[in-house]
């Protein structure tokens, strides 16, 4: 009698509405495509925030971030929930693959962990290549995994305590009534929320309409240079490039970092001096972070 293979569950963390000028359709093409990849793997993709049973999201998108036997997350446009997620499942020292699309700019904090890229527009040849290397990622990283001394990303920097999720078996009267409970305590907060919004007037509507739109935050050089780096697949001679102030590659580094600020910024030369050192500082320390 032969027993049947264990289906391994691959959590998904994404966008799954609108932002940054993508649809929900463009997101439900990209789930679309992240399960194509693992189609005959033996990996069951889901959203962690799915679920067959009936609970509180929350503790729901918990328990899968711990218990998914690998989670891939997309961090295109930098939706905030996405970054929290991802902070959760790394903090768990548990195996994670990190995509993105070709527009999105790196995250300094998770930069030191590969990317794989795919293009925004879903271009049909260059996603079929993106599907292999996902499925080819997802199985070395499953594998991987399975060494004691597999770490994603927490024990690079040193020796931690990795975050667990106590278990405490209950009867099942008792976990029915703390259900209901916790879906009560729901409503009210929703109920709250709801009573609230109604509670602005039209004049507060008014005066916020009409408030300045909040000014986007600028990258700082050693952001944009090391969005830079990161995004080429052999960085040493762009750094050797980028060492020379007068280099060529210098210059367009410069000429492309003043395009994206405001033009009282750009325009004075004291600022512009500034900007070339802190540029040159930033290239040394991707160069020294990289070393080796």
């Amino acid at each position: 009698m032969t027993t049947e293979p264990k289906t391994l569950r691959c959590g998904l963390v994404m966008p799954i509405s609108t932002i940054d000028g993508l649809t929900e359709s463009h997101w439900d093409e990209v789930r679309a495509i992240i399960k194509e990849s693992l189609t005959d793997t033996g990996f069951s993709v889901e959203l962690v925030s799915d679920s067959n049973e009936i609970g509180i999201i929350q503790k729901r998108i918990v328990q899968n971030l711990y218990d998914n036997d690998i989670v891939i997350c997309d961090v295109s446009a930098k939706n905030p929930n996405v970054m929290f997620e991802l902070g959760m499942r790394l903090a768990f020292d548990k195996p994670a693959i990190i995509i993105k699309d070709d527009k999105t700019n790196y995250s300094f904090d998770t930069s030191p962990i590969e990317h794989l890229q795919y293009p925004r527009d879903l271009h049909y040849h260059a996603i079929q290549a993106f599907k292999l290397k996902l499925r080819d990622k997802v199985h070395a990283t499953y594998e991987a995994s399975k060494s004691a001394e597999y770490t994603t990303f927490l024990k690079h920097f040193g020796q931690f305590v990795v975050a667990k999720l106590d278990e405490k078996p209950v009867g099942k009267d008792e976990y029915l009534l703390a259900a209901i409970s916790e879906l009560q305590h729901e409503v009210r907060s929703l109920a709250k929320a709801s009573r609230s919004r109604e509670s602005i007037s039209s004049s507060t509507l008014s005066e916020l309409s009409l408030r300045p739109p909040v000014e986007k935050r600028l990258r700082s050089e050693r952001e944009f240079v090391f969005d830079r780096l990161m995004s080429v697949d052999d960085s040493s001679t762009l750094i050797q490039e980028l060492s020379d102030q007068n280099s060529p590659e210098f210059i367009l580094l410069l000429d492309e970092y003043l395009t994206h600020l405001p033009q009282n910024i750009a325009s004075k030369n004291r600022n512009v001096a500034e900007i070339r050192k802190r540029l040159t500082e930033a290239v040394h320390l991707f160069k020294r972070a990289t070393r080796g």
